[in-house]
């Protein structure tokens, strides 16, 4: 997949079938459009191109938004890379571009940069400033500009009951069993390996501390979770604790992971972490020793569901 970071460095001779939008957890809906796109694009000799926008357009016409995303930018690249897809353009989502009218972006962008033969879009979807482009208009563009639509009925999407809101949602509950089921893979996040108060080393438990530095990433709700990564080539299980350590009066919200059977040093290390199960919400001890029973339990349960047939093939 060739990757464009700007749609004004992207130029194609030859013809693109494209689908547009901002594919926020690329999840079975998003996979099911882009697949169709990418065998019909096969079978007539065209590109199949992705064109999505980053930062989400909210993020930029809604000034005061609190909108929280699904994938980090690099993650959605990862995931859309999986697919097939020959082209992603990742263009930047700004009050310039959100300037641009129905018909400068059909024919600058559409027509003169992705020389394109088929748009495929959603049955709700939208363009140009003031959001005054529809089917309609792009029917009449397609027309015009000699390329084919199609659209996405809103009963085909209502077949798939799953979108990005319901999806945020659901992690924002802690749902994370049907947060995977929704995505069609394992929810993830990515961070760096940054040093701790050390805490868990000291009575037994010893945690990787992630970081995220994108502020936008959505953060699953406090508590502890069942999760896999892979280091050094090796799948490594673990729990993760999301939250704010009540027990030693933490102030700052922390992701805290113990994996099991594993010691090597991760200090400044990107690591991705797949997110499998919640286990219980956070809970302030009474004391640390507490604390160091209930992670014990904690250890037991995840293990026992980790050796589990849900995870035999992980």
């Amino acid at each position: 997949m060739n990757i464009f970071k700007n749609i004004s460095t992207y130029k194609s001779t030859k013809k693109s079938f494209v689908t547009i939008g901002t594919f926020d957890g690329v999840h079975l809906g998003h996979q099911k459009v882009i697949k169709d796109l990418v065998e019909s694009a096969k079978k007539n000799n065209a590109k199949s191109v992705l064109l999505t926008f980053f930062p989400h357009p909210r993020m930029v016409l809604q000034k005061k938004t609190n909108i929280k995303l699904i994938n980090t930018i690099d993650e959605r690249i990862k995931l859309l890379e999986n697919i097939g897809l020959d082209t992603l353009i990742i263009h930047e989502f700004s009050d310039e571009f959100a300037n641009l009218t129905a018909l400068e972006f059909v024919k600058t962008i559409l027509v003169d940069k992705l020389n394109i033969a088929k748009l495929v879009i959603g049955y709700d979807h939208h363009f140009g400033k003031n959001r005054e482009g529809n089917f309609d208009t792009l029917q009449q563009y397609g027309t015009e500009f000699n390329f084919e639509l199609k659209e996405i009925s809103q009963q085909d999407i209502s077949n798939i009951t799953v979108s990005s809101t319901k999806i945020r949602t659901a992690i924002e509950l802690g749902e994370i069993t049907k947060v995977n089921s929704y995505l069609g893979y394992n929810f993830m996040l990515t961070g760096t390996v940054v040093k701790g108060k050390n805490l868990g080393e000291k009575i037994g438990f010893p945690t990787a501390n992630i970081h995220i530095q994108e502020t936008y990433k959505l953060i699953p709700k406090t508590g502890a979770y069942i999760v896999k990564a892979i280091i050094a080539n090796k799948t490594v299980f673990g729990m993760m604790n999301i939250g704010y350590r009540p027990t030693v009066s933490g102030k700052n919200q922390t992701i805290e992971i113990n994996f099991f059977d594993f010691k090597t040093n991760l200090y400044n290390k990107i690591i991705q972490v797949e997110v499998l199960q919640f286990l219980r919400d956070e809970i302030k001890f009474n004391s640390i020793d507490d604390l160091k029973d209930q992670l014990k339990k904690d250890q037991q349960k995840s293990l026992e569901i980790i050796r589990g047939t849900f995870f035999e093939s992980n």
